[in-house]
C-alpha cells in the first residue's frame, strides 16, 4: 500500500461533509488541520464528535499483532468494520497478511488504496463484480484476492462470469457453522460436490476451507471448539483426496473477535498436510473493540494472561435540555451512535475543563439526533455540560462519521481517519 494513495486523503478538503470538525476550518486540507494539532475540547470542533483515543488504538493494534505471532497466526483483520485505508495500512505494516472484507465494493475501495491480499469472507456471484476482480487480477500479477464458495450453484454462476480471464480466481469452501446458522455449506458430503464443482472449473481454483465460528448456534467454548475441529478435519480430508495438489499453502482460516482465543487452540493442533497451512484469523472489531458488546464477548476475558483490549471510542455530546430533576437530552442520536446491540454508555462529564466521572446518569433511548438521559440525584448534570459517551459494536460505530480525530489523552488531536461506506 503505497504512501501516495494515502497522501490523497490527506490533501481532501475539510467541509460541511465531514460531522464535529471545527466550522472555521472549511477549506483547510485534512493534512493542515492535522498538523495544528487542535484540542478535541478547546480548539472549535462542535458536538456532536466522535473521538478515537490515539494511545488505545495504538495499545489495540499492537496487542492483536503481538497474539496472532504468539500463536503462529497469519491475521487478515476485517476491513468491513473500519473501512478505513489508513487503518488497513497500520494492520498491514504490523504485519497483517491482508485485509478481509465483506462485499465487491469494499474490495474497491481497498484497491483503491493498494491493499494486495483480499480474503473476501464472502461467496460472489455477481457478474459485473466478479469481471472486475478478474480484470484487477490479470493486471496486477501481484493482486491475490481469495473469495468463499458456498454452492454448486455459485461456482456455476462464478464460472460462466470469469471466462475470458488469464489467472484463476483462488476459492475456499465455507463450512457453515450448524444447522440455521448463516452462509456455508452444511454437510460434508456437500462440500466434496462443491469441491468438485470447483474441479470441472477452469476459472477457479480451491486453495482451502474457512467459515465464521461467531455463527455456531447457542456457542459456548465446547461447540466452538467441536465446529472448528470439522473444519480442520474437512482441510485434512481434502488433502488426503488430492484436492490441494500443486499449491504452495493450503488456507485454513475462520476468527471473529468473539472466539480467537478457540481459534489458536484448535489451529495449533492442524497436522502437517501436503503443503504449508497459512492459518488465517479474520478477527477486526479488536481496533478500537467498545463499551458494550465486544467488552463481555472479547476472548481476553478468558485469556487474562494474554493482555486486554482497550474501548478506544468515544463519543461527545452536550446538553442541550434539562427539563426534569430526573430527565435531560443531549445532542447526539441514531444518526452518530451504534444502537444496533446496545444503547451508548454514559461515562464522563466535561464542565469548564474539569472532567469526572458520569455519576447517575445513564441512556434510556435515542431520537435521531437526541439521547434520552435519566438521572438519579447524584448526577451533577447542567445545560452546556460535555457529556463523553461509550459505544457498542464498533462495526456500526464506524460506519457514521466519514472523518474520525484521532486525538491524545490530553485532547490534541493528531490525526484523522477517513472512511469509506
Amino acid at each position: 500500500m503505497g504512501t501516495e494513495d494515502l497522501a490523497r486523503l490527506a490533501g481532501e478538503r475539510v467541509d460541511h461533509r465531514f460531522k464535529g470538525l471545527p466550522p472555521d476550518a472549511e477549506g483547510l486540507t485534512v493534512g493542515e488541520l492535522a498538523a495544528q494539532r487542535r484540542n478535541l475540547f478547546t480548539g472549535g470542533f462542535a458536538t456532536p464528535v466522535l473521538a478515537l483515543s490515539a494511545e488505545r488504538l495504538e495499545h489495540n493494534l499492537a496487542l492483536m499483532e503481538t497474539y496472532a505471532a504468539r500463536h503462529g497466526l497469519a491475521f487478515a483483520p476485517h476491513g468491513k468494520t473500519t473501512m478505513a485505508p489508513q487503518l488497513f495500512r497500520q494492520q498491514i505494516e504490523r504485519g497483517a497478511w491482508g485485509i478481509t472484507l465483506a462485499v465487491p465494493h469494499q474490495v474497491r475501495v481497498a484497491r483503491a488504496f493498494g491493499t494486495q491480499r483480499v480474503f473476501l469472507a464472502n461467496e460472489v456471484v455477481d457478474t459485473a463484480a466478479l469481471r472486475w476482480i478478474s480484470a484487477e487480477l490479470d493486471a496486477d500479477p501481484e493482486f491475490r484476492l481469495v473469495c468463499y464458495v458456498d454452492s454448486v450453484r455459485g461456482v456455476e454462476l462464478m464460472d460462466a462470469a470469469l471466462q475470458g480471464g488469464s489467472r484463476p480466481l483462488d476459492v475456499v469452501i465455507e463450512l457453515a457453522a450448524g444447522e440455521g446458522a448463516r452462509t456455508g455449506v452444511r454437510t460434508e458430503a456437500e462440500c466434496a460436490a462443491v469441491a468438485d464443482a470447483v474441479a470441472g472449473t477452469g476459472t477457479l481454483r480451491l486453495v482451502g476451507v474457512a467459515g465464521y465460528e461467531g455463527e455456531v448456534p447457542q456457542a459456548d467454548p465446547e461447540r466452538v471448539h467441536a465446529w472448528l475441529r470439522r473444519l480442520v478435519a474437512l482441510a485434512v480430508d481434502f488433502d488426503k483426496a488430492g484436492r490441494f495438489a500443486g499449491l504452495d499453502e493450503i488456507v485454513v482460516s475462520a476468527g471473529g473477535s468473539a472466539w480467537f482465543d478457540a481459534v489458536a487452540d484448535v489451529f495449533a493442533e492442524i497436522p502437517e498436510l501436503s503443503a504449508p497451512v497459512l492459518k488465517l484469523l479474520r478477527s477486526g472489531a479488536y481496533v478500537s473493540h467498545d463499551d458494550g458488546h465486544y467488552r463481555k464477548l472479547t476472548p481476553f476475558n478468558r485469556v487474562p494472561e494474554e493482555g486486554a483490549l482497550e474501548p478506544a471510542f468515544r463519543l461527545w455530546t452536550q446538553v442541550v435540555s434539562r427539563p426534569t430533576a430526573d430527565q435531560a437530552f443531549v445532542n447526539a442520536g441514531k444518526r452518530d451512535a451504534a444502537y444496533d446491540l446496545d444503547l451508548p454508555f454514559a461515562q464522563v462529564v466535561r464542565r469548564d475543563g474539569v472532567e469526572r466521572p458520569a455519576t447517575g446518569i445513564s441512556v434510556t433511548a435515542l431520537s435521531d439526533q437526541h439521547a434520552w438521559l435519566r438521572t438519579t440525584e447524584e448526577a451533577d448534570l447542567e445545560v452546556g455540560d460535555w457529556l463523553g459517551m461509550g459505544l457498542s459494536h464498533p462495526c456500526t460505530s464506524f460506519d457514521k462519521w466519514q472523518l474520525i480525530p484521532v486525538a491524545e489523552a490530553d485532547g490534541t488531536v493528531v490525526d484523522y481517519i477517513r472512511t469509506f461506506f
